[in-house]
Order: structure tokens, then C-alpha cells, then sequence
């Protein structure tokens, strides 16, 4: 079975691709409202212009640069400014995946767990998790650093 693949945009820009039975199937599940975006959850969702995809079998890419390290460096000032939406989108969504991968999630806990750890009542480690605004001001008042991230949708719950 031949799968349809479709570049889909939702009503915050975020670009993603769906792949569906037919084109059928994709206006059905857009009218039931099942296609969600991956990255803020709205249901929102349009087709839009992709580009054409060549079978090019027997053609050789060019060689790509080497890469250093785990994963690549992080563009240099220049590159930045030459990025698209979705290469920026892109380069969130893998910084964002770094940080879940790397930290421990605290939950609700994330202030009581913070201080712990700030005076030497628990482990050192990154911690991850969700407090109140008050709560992160009164944590850095207290020389605790926090930062708030937004977490996608997409990498709250385990992907397919």
C-alpha cells in the first residue's frame, strides 16, 4: 500500500508532514479533527505546497562535511541569521529533546526539589519539572537558577 505524504501547517506556522491512505482519508480525518499538530496540539491544520520528491536511483549525493562530537555544532552567528522557521523550529525541537533526555522530571516537586538540591538535601543532578511563576521568582531570589522552557506537545508523551 502506497502511503500519501503531506506537508501540513498549523494555524501557529508550526510545519510538520503527515503521511495518510489516500487524500481521502486526510479530508476525514481533518473534518473529525484527528490531525494534531505535534508541536502545540492544534487541530488547525492545512495542507500546504510541497516540494516535488525525484527518484533519483544511481544518482550520488555530494559529500557531506564531517561532523564532530555528538550531533553538530550549533550554528555560527552568520548561519543563524540565515535560518528559516523551519530550520529554527527544528534546532528547538532537538535543543528541547536534549534537555528532556539529560534531566530528570520532578513534576509538581520542581521548587521543593530545586531547593533541596540547592542546599545540599538531596543529590546534585538536572532536574526538569513545573512550578508557579511566584514560586520561580522566589527560587531565584534565593540564588536558585531556573529557567522556563516551553516543552512541545510532541515530547511530553512518547512518539510513535
Amino acid at each position: 500500500m502506497s502511503m500519501k505524504v503531506f506537508d501540513l501547517n498549523c494555524d501557529h506556522d508550526h510545519r510538520f508532514e503527515g503521511w495518510f491512505a489516500s487524500a481521502e482519508a486526510f479530508a476525514a480525518q481533518q473534518e473529525r479533527k484527528l490531525i494534531e499538530c505535534p508541536v502545540c496540539g492544534s487541530h488547525v491544520v492545512r495542507k500546504i505546497p510541497a516540494a516535488s520528491r525525484l527518484n533519483l536511483s544511481g544518482v550520488h549525493a555530494p559529500a557531506r562535511p564531517e561532523r564532530h562530537g555528538e550531533g553538530t555544532a550549533p550554528p555560527a552567528d552568520a548561519d543563524r541569521a540565515q535560518m528559516n522557521p523551519a530550520q529554527i523550529q527544528a534546532l528547538f525541537m532537538k535543543m528541547t529533546r536534549r534537555i528532556m533526555e539529560t534531566t530528570e522530571d520532578v513534576g509538581e516537586r520542581f521548587a521543593e526539589e530545586a531547593r533541596r538540591i540547592h542546599y545540599s538535601e538531596a543529590p546534585q543532578r538536572a532536574i526538569r519539572g513545573s512550578t508557579s511563576q511566584e514560586e520561580a521568582v522566589a527560587l531565584r531570589d534565593e540564588g536558585i537558577e531556573v529557567y522556563a522552557i516551553p516543552v512541545p506537545l510532541a515530547l511530553k508523551g512518547s512518539l510513535q
